[in-house]
């Protein structure tokens, strides 16, 4: 998947999405957002900053929760990629055994 990074400084970033330079720097220090200390800008998706920015204010969250949220959500998105691999190598093992036999249904094992 095609990401699209902007690079903003914090002024700009902090007018744009509504959070304080000290919360971006913050964000910056807990690993959440892309930093470039010599250049005093950010690196990120649009999409990114758009989440933080939503967490913060509509939800209330602090730092140290939005890192939280964003880790179950990177989790979350990785464990949806296992599934899907998951039932495609099923449908390959059930596609590869054909009509050799009969075919259960998960639950009937558990």
């Amino acid at each position: 998947m095609k990401t699209h990074v902007v690079t903003l400084t914090y002024q700009d970033c902090a007018a744009r999405y509504e959070l304080s330079e000290t919360e971006l720097r913050t964000y910056a220090d807990l690993g959440l957002l892309g930093a470039d200390a010599a250049t005093n800008t950010i690196q990120a998706e649009p999409d990114h900053l758009a989440l933080l920015s939503r967490l913060r204010h509509e939800l209330g969250l602090s730092a140290e929760g939005i890192d939280v949220v964003l880790a179950m959500r990177r989790r979350l998105l990785a464990l949806q990629r296992e599934l899907v691999h998951q039932r495609a190598r099923a449908r390959q093992l059930e596609h590869l055994l054909g009509h050799a036999g009969p075919t259960h249904d998960a639950d009937d094992w558990l």
